[in-house]
């Protein structure tokens, strides 16, 4: 019987202890360990991410000493040292510097490079932007970078233009390599580039060129002329000093230079386009009626009722044309025709009446259609010639082809805008005839795989730029005859790849498909596509520099120094080079 009690007594025993510590094996986990108690940050990481926060946000150096700023980075990471606004502005010297570096070693292995260049000011002060492009030759993708946006001092004449620019180029070492520069029609800077430019086979005399052509006044730097020459008794006297003083116009080297495309098509959507008022039939029209949507304008962006009067009715606000951009009222004329098409004339007519501002007549609103269709093919030309990343220079010459040829189409049809038509190709073909006509430009145009022969029926103007390329693959391949001379027969044929470099020609012009893939079949046509197209058509990436400085560059921030807004503007630009 006490036998039976112990055995009683172990079994309940041990199921108690099995209970217990599977209980206890079900007991809630200790309090939850913290993010900072787990993983240590270093303090060079964190200061590398506040870095990168103040120059990708665009925020002033002062707010790493706001007390806000201190308590987050403290809270998520405690006891760690937030760097005071001089430290911040050392890293951001020290960065600028590191990515300076990267970007140079960068673009000394690539062989053609383009650039863009303009003029700013903001606050007083005035900036020289300059933007560098390039094809990568494995990938073909379009890469780019910005080099410097320096302060201006004094006049901007055609001097002080050259000077910034050849000292921006040999910082970066990529003078020789410029294939050409893209800038607007200022005449500081096509003066510029006339005078210390490359010069073409149809001007080789720098000094010469751009006479009386109304460039604002250069302080007597280009009063190049030379003295009488005075001999007595049949020796000549030369005064060494003049000689040594003289400007020969060989101190700064600037690449080719190029016409930025949607400044002249802006020119000719305004300039040119106002021509057409000697019809006085068209002058009556447009001007009664853009001075009735100009009406319309002005009451919507000063009243805020007659923005909700404009939205209630048309189910969209009014835009407002700007000044300094043609596109603009292109946009803002689009979207009162676009109103009158989806909600009616009589909404239109309702808020001009509720607005107390003219009533358009069914014969305006005829003419805000057809201004519309007329200037659509502008508009689109414009936005394609201003992109960056898929546009190159063989672009430029088909799509104003293709502009001419739809304006010419239209011209039979039009009721009220045939001056208007009119006006613009002669508009075109002022600004850009000789752009049409470029045996380098048609060129680049022929080796784009997309357009090759098709954008255009002239067998003139193929011709052209046909024999442009052909001569350009003979002389290469003389060229590497001549460098191979030396070595075997065997090694000179390597050279010149397995077809001679003017049959690759004909055979990409046979080839089927219209990828980049398609050239690099053909070494000597790659590269001479490489080449001319390489530069951009417009200088529109040099104003989105700017339109990134002027985030910077703001009103409370008008005080800050000229080469610390360059560094966190090139930073900011430049990322994959830091």
């Amino acid at each position: 019987m006490d036998l039976n009690l112990c055995l009683y007594a172990q079994l309940t025993s041990a199921a108690l202890k099995r209970r217990s510590s599977a209980e206890g094996s079900l007991a809630p986990p200790s309090k939850q360990t913290k993010l900072w108690e787990t993983r240590r940050v270093s303090q060079a990481s964190v200061d590398k991410v506040v870095l990168e926060f103040v120059v990708q946000g665009l925020h002033p150096p002062p707010i790493v000493q706001q007390q806000g700023f201190i308590d987050l980075l403290q809270h998520l990471q405690p006891n760690t040292n937030v760097m005071t606004r001089n430290t911040l502005v050392n890293k951001v010297t020290k960065a600028s510097v590191e990515m300076k570096t990267k970007l140079k070693a960068a673009l000394s292995e690539i062989e053609f490079i383009a650039t863009t260049t303009d003029c700013w000011t903001a606050h007083r002060r005035s900036f020289i932007g300059v933007t560098a492009h390039w094809f990568n030759p494995q990938t073909m993708q379009r890469s780019c970078a910005a080099l410097a946006c320096k302060q201006l001092k004094g006049s901007h004449t055609f001097s002080a233009l050259a000077g910034a620019l050849n000292d921006i180029h040999t910082e970066f070492n990529v003078r020789e390599k410029i294939v050409r520069t893209t800038t607007d029609n200022g005449s500081n800077f096509l003066k510029a580039f006339r005078v210390y430019g490359q010069m073409d086979e149809k001007n080789d005399n720098p000094a010469s060129v751009g006479e009386g052509d109304g460039e604002e006044d250069d302080g007597g730097q280009n009063d190049d002329y030379d003295e009488e020459e005075e001999s007595v008794e049949g020796v000549e006297f030369v005064d060494a000093g003049a000689l040594l003083d003289k400007d020969d116009y060989l101190e700064y080297q600037l690449p080719k230079h190029h016409r930025c495309a949607c400044h002249l098509l802006n020119l000719v959507s305004t300039v040119d386009a106002s021509k057409a008022e000697v019809n006085p039939l068209y002058k009556r029209v447009s001007r009664s009626t853009f001075a009735k949507c100009s009406s319309l304008w002005t009451k919507s962006s000063r009243s805020i009722t007659a923005s909700e009067v404009i939205e209630e009715h048309c189910k969209l606000q009014l835009i407002r044309p700007v000044a300094t951009r043609w596109n603009s009222f292109f946009s803002a004329v689009e979207r009162i025709v676009r109103i009158t098409r989806e909600q009616g004339e009589g909404a239109l007519a309702a808020v001009c009446s509720e607005l107390d501002t003219p009533k358009f007549t069914p014969v305006e609103l005829g003419f805000l259609a057809e201004y519309v269709k007329t200037m659509s093919p502008v508009a689109r030309a414009l936005d394609v010639l201003q992109g960056e990343t898929s546009v190159q220079m063989g672009w430029l010459v088909p799509t104003i082809t293709l502009l001419k040829t739809k304006l010419q189409h239209l011209h039979s049809a039009s009721r009220f805008c045939e001056p208007l038509i009119a006006a613009l190709l002669s508009g075109l073909e002022k600004r850009f005839g000789e752009m049409l006509a470029d045996p380098e430009l048609i060129a680049a145009a022929i080796l784009v795989p997309k357009f090759r022969t098709c954008w255009t029926s002239d067998e003139n103007i193929l011709k052209v730029g046909l024999d442009y390329i052909r001569g350009h693959l003979e002389c290469r391949s003389e060229y590497h005859i001549t460098e191979g001379s030396q070595s075997s027969e065997e090694d000179s044929l390597k050279k010149t790849g397995p077809l001679e470099t003017t049959q690759q020609l004909d055979t990409y012009l046979g080839c089927p498909g219209d990828t980049v893939e398609v050239l690099k079949s053909f070494p000597a046509v790659f590269q001479l596509s490489l080449k001319l197209n390489t530069a951009l058509p417009a200088s529109a990436a040099c104003e989105r520099l700017f339109s990134v400085a002027g985030l910077i560059f703001r009103p409370r921030r008008a005080s800050i120094g000229s080469k610390n807004f360059e560094n966190q503007l090139l930073l900011r630009l430049n990322k994959g080079y830091w």
